[in-house]
């Protein structure tokens, strides 16, 4: 586990239906030992929860933010413009573009409110918590061992 004693990344979807596919990126970030938490508000219908849930995990140190969301997915966009902290997105399957729709939405942010934005579902959800564990490795050299041996295990 990290050496942190705080969640180091909040997971945010806007519907808990969306657990169906990020389950699989908090399972990934319990793998590589990162401590997180979740959370379910919608950018449009919760956005004072949204922000208070913010303002709580940067208070407590929190670093890097992933968020899910399908259709218009403004929500990584709207955690983008709150903070300096980096956002990653996962744009979900369905709508009608099938989650086309949302990925569009999630990668053409204006300058200066950037998103990192990985693939449509599931692999999204799992490179969305290894790339987080990618920068928190950073300044975490035993995350950076775990995330080598990951990777290794990969090639097996």
């Amino acid at each position: 586990m990290s050496e942190s004693t705080h969640d180091r990344v909040l997971i945010v979807t806007g519907s808990p239906n969306d657990w169906t596919i990020m389950d699989h990126c908090a399972a990934m970030l319990k793998q590589l030992g990162v401590a997180h938490r979740t959370l379910v508000a919608s950018a449009h219908r919760q956005p004072n929860r949204l922000h208070e849930a913010m303002d709580d995990f940067l208070g407590q140190g929190g670093d890097v933010f992933i968020c899910a969301a399908g259709m218009a997915a403004h929500l990584a966009g709207v955690v983008a413009s709150a903070t300096t902290k980096p956002v990653l997105a996962v744009p979900l399957p369905g709508g009608m573009l099938d989650g086309l729709d949302a990925l569009l939405s999630m990668v053409q942010m204006p300058r200066g409110v950037p998103v990192g934005t990985l693939a449509v579902g599931k692999h999204g959800a799992i490179n969305a918590a290894i790339m987080a564990a990618q920068i928190l490795a950073l300044q975490d050299e035993a995350l950076g061992q775990r995330l080598q041996a990951y990777k290794e295990s990969l090639a097996q």
